[in-house]
């Protein structure tokens, strides 16, 4: 009779294990175990069978799961790590449970329900090699999800592990999704994340503690912060975290080398503020997040008035341990010293403290700052630009009334003309022009003189990707929007972006790829108008009807006054044909005439 002939089949394996599980039954038996089953109830089993996955085996603190799809397999890891992170935020570090993944792809030989061979091996040293909370690859997992997934990959080189013969190709999965699956289908290698596929070595500024005593002087320890961020970001050789993602860390105890691989950075800044009367002392440490080590910490003091040289000694400690032989001009380049005025920096400080809540009542206060500011300092360039932008976010939310157009105006062109070098100045003032007084000749170079002084700077991304789009520039305004989320992954405006690329797409009469973008957008804000007239209109003109009718139903709930005639008062458009295949999309849509 032939020898009963062995299963074989390819597959990806994911194996996977709790990190200090004999510290963490020691300490609290029981309670690890509760723990455990609770997580594997509520996510990891039902994360595995959503992903079409099949628990092979499970151990005291393992599982080992086969996917067919390798795409699969990447997917569930990395929706369980992020639950995980969201489960773990309100524990205290000693007590969290995190999972370490591995996942590779290859031949196995399966009997009596379980799987063996070189394949289930390679999962299981990749998975020992993994951090707390983290994903490690195969080369070969890489190489067949890069195209298909939007999580960025760091290449880690070959590693020798036990007991296999060859040195294995590793890659760590980064847990920052920059785009929805369907659209990143069609994106290039070339547009992957530059923060981790680049030379160019990358940071992120945490937000600094007050120490103060004194919560009131909260704006000052982030205007600080901010202040560092932006003069990091005139650097082009260094990828710089924009504020709205670094500052949802703000007040919680975090994982410094988990807050790297979330971010994907390579450097980390964290510090302290402390002012007491006419003293400021600034702490600061730089951290390597791939190892944690320590680059440098100190500590720098001086009076009020010297704070932006505080600020400047900062700046200039973390470039030249991030890169020491750089050149002095280079140092020199990311200073700046915005105003002459101590008290006016005070009420511009305060006013971007009031701008970030993103309310009306915030809004209102900004434009009540900033003017402060600017009177105690009439030539504060940036205090002009912002004030100019409070206006944009007035128009988006449609609290703003048609006799603010000529105060506008004034602060936009005022801001330019004072701040010709200062490129927070001229993309506040710059797109304050383009979207609120229709002007798509001066605002867009004011826009394009921002990103060329500051190719980091997240308003200016924005403001150009929107912009682009309405100059009838599609594939640009993809370009420099998919870049201001790489640089504020956890960025709580995300959605303008996302909103700025469904209408790019739909500029573009890419409909399926408009209508994937604004749901992305919707999901993050509901009632996000940009993004249920893109979705309403790219699905009126596919013929996908009833959903175009809930989309338009929603958004005029939110706004009864809009008309097809107003379209174009809600933003210009430079090309003819675009205002009218817009207008022809939401007439399909149900919106009245």
């Amino acid at each position: 009779m032939p020898e009963d002939r062995v299963d074989r089949r390819l597959a990806a394996i994911f194996a996977g294990d709790i990190a200090g599980y004999s510290r963490l039954m020691g300490a609290d038996e029981e309670g690890t175990l509760r723990q455990l089953k609770v997580h594997r109830k509520e996510l990891v089993d039902p994360k595995i069978t959503e992903h079409r996955g099949r628990i092979v085996k499970t151990t005291g603190d393992g599982i080992l799961v086969e996917f067919v799809s390798v795409v699969d397999a990447v997917r569930c890891a990395v929706d369980i790590q992020r639950g995980m992170a969201g489960r773990n935020v309100e524990v205290a570090t000693d007590k969290r449970i995190q999972f370490r993944i591995g996942i590779n792809v290859g031949d196995i030989i399966s009997d009596d329900n379980d799987i063996y061979g070189d394949g289930v091996n390679v999962a299981a040293r990749l998975e020992a090699l993994a951090d707390p909370g983290g994903i490690m690859v195969s080369r070969a997992v890489h190489d067949q999800v890069r195209d298909k997934l939007s999580f960025g990959f760091e290449d880690m080189g070959e590693q020798t592990v036990k007991n296999i013969a060859r040195p294995i190709g590793v890659h760590r999965v980064s847990l920052v999704e920059t785009a929805p699956q369907t659209v990143v289908k069609s994106t290039s290698a070339a547009e992957k994340s530059d923060l981790l596929t680049s030379s160019r070595p990358s940071i992120a500024v945490l937000p600094f503690a007050n120490m103060s005593g004194d919560p009131e002087q909260e704006y000052f320890a982030d205007g600080i912060v901010e202040e560092i961020i932006t003069a990091l970001s005139h650097l082009r050789w260094l990828s710089v975290i924009a504020r709205n993602s670094s500052f949802t860390y703000k007040g919680k105890s975090v994982d410094l080398k988990q807050v790297g691989r979330d971010l994907s950075v390579r450097y980390i800044l964290e510090g302290s503020v402390r002012k007491s009367g006419n003293r400021v002392r600034i702490t600061g440490q730089l951290i390597d997040t791939a190892t944690g080590a320590h680059l440098w910490a100190d500590r720098f003091d001086g009076a009020i008035e010297d704070i932006f040289d505080l600020q400047d000694q900062v700046t200039a400690k973390v470039i030249s341990a991030i890169a020491p032989k750089l050149e002095q001009a280079e140092i020199e380049r990311a200073k700046r010293k915005p105003t002459e005025s101590l008290n006016a920096y005070d009420y511009f400080l305060r006013g971007m403290a009031s701008l970030h809540q993103w309310t009306k009542e915030s809004n209102d206060e900004a434009l009540r700052l900033f003017p402060r500011s600017i009177e105690l300092d009439p030539g504060f360039a940036s205090a002009y630009g912002m004030a100019a932008w409070c206006y944009v976010w007035r128009k988006v939310n449609g609290w703003m009334s048609n006799n603010e157009l000529a105060e506008v105006v004034r602060l936009a062109r005022r801001a330019v003309e004072l701040g010709p070098d200062d490129a927070v100045a001229l993309s506040g003032g710059g797109y304050a022009l383009v979207f609120v007084a229709h002007d798509l000749d001066d605002g867009p170079a004011f826009i394009e003189r921002a990103l060329a002084l500051n190719p980091n700077l997240s308003w200016a991304l924005h403001s150009s990707g929107w912009t682009k789009a309405m100059l009838g520039d599609p594939d640009a305004a993809i370009k420099h929007l998919t870049h201001a989320m790489r640089l504020s992954p956890l960025d709580s405006l995300s959605f303008r972006a996302q909103g700025g690329i469904a209408f790019a797409h739909f500029l573009a009469g890419r409909y399926e790829e408009a209508i994937t973008w604004a749901e992305a957008a919707l999901r993050e804000r509901p009632n996000y108008a940009a993004a249920l007239r893109e979705l309403a209109a790219a699905a009126a003109l596919i013929g996908r009807l009833p959903e175009a009718q809930r989309a338009m139903a929603r958004l005029r709930e939110i706004d009864p006054t809009r008309r097809v005639s107003t379209v174009k008062d809600w933003l210009p458009l430079r090309r003819p044909d675009d205002l009218k295949r817009l207008q022809e999309g939401l007439r399909k849509a149900g919106l009245p005439e």
